[in-house]
């Protein structure tokens, strides 16, 4: 099936939610270093409140702005981003989503979605029945703190990239959106140092950081010239983290632990 949104993409959507592979209390995301670990009851709750993965193709939309879905999603492997479309197709990409990060939340208060997520890479993503969001919220009120915390997360990295937008220099801009995507990607098992391969193309970046395509790949390229990243075909990979982190002004993620539902 094809969906399509107020510019000329032809969607794919994912096909349907498949068997369960990975129970909750054995998911390959816990034994990372980033995420703190649950307690036995609550994955119990978490397994009953799973209704199985979906397999998205790379290019394909988990979910589409105006749509209405009875799920939420983790994404348990693979890269995503959120974005917003104007009526002439100009699209503005809002963050990237990684191994952890919960999806569809918003649909959960506002009923029809007010962006779209479409996936970078062939991803799995874990399926939750969202009408016993409640439930969860009465029964469970640490995984509940826990949700909070995931929607207070989002809410500080959409400030940091308002501060781009607004402030930062095109250098900048670009500096900490790669340094920023690297340190989560490192944190959520998608690769380490330069072996990790960031998948997006310059016209990603240009639609991040609110800049022409033009003015976008010159700024690349300068990164590119000092020894910071080397760009390739597959994507972006990231030469010198901590020359981007002091030119970007950011000191980093920190060593926090966050939570996984």
């Amino acid at each position: 099936m094809t969906i399509t949104s107020t510019h000329t993409k032809q969607y794919v959507l994912p096909a349907t939610v498949q068997g369960r592979l990975y129970p909750c209390e054995s998911c390959p995301l816990r034994s990372l270093p980033a995420f703190r670990e649950a307690e036995p009851d609550e994955l119990e709750f978490l397994n009953r409140f799973k209704k199985g993965e979906l397999l998205a193709q790379k290019g394909s939309a988990v979910l589409v702005e105006g749509s209405r879905t009875p799920h939420l999603y983790t994404l348990l492997s693979g890269w995503g981003f959120r974005f917003k479309l104007l009526e002439d197709g100009r699209r503005q990409i809002l963050n990237y989503l990684m191994p952890g990060d919960l999806i569809g939340l918003q649909g959960s208060i506002e009923g029809e979605m007010q962006h779209s997520i479409e996936m970078l890479s062939d991803s799995i993503l874990c399926v939750f029945d969202r009408s016993r969001l409640l439930e969860l919220y009465r029964k469970h009120p640490g995984l509940g703190y826990d949700i909070t915390w995931l929607a207070s997360r989002e809410e500080r990295m959409l400030d940091e990239n308002l501060l781009s937008v607004g402030r930062r220099s095109a250098m900048e801009r670009a500096a900490y959106l790669i340094a920023f995507i690297h340190e989560r990607a490192c944190c959520t098992g998608l690769g380490s140092g330069r072996r990790l391969i960031i998948p997006v193309t310059q016209q990603h970046v240009a639609d991040t950081l609110g800049l022409s395509l033009v003015h976008t790949n010159k700024t690349l390229r300068k990164l590119s010239r000092l020894g910071m990243i080397e760009w390739q075909e597959g994507g972006c990979r990231v030469i010198n983290l901590k020359e981007l982190m002091l030119i970007a002004g950011w000191e980093g993620l920190g060593t926090g632990r966050r939570p996984l539902v």
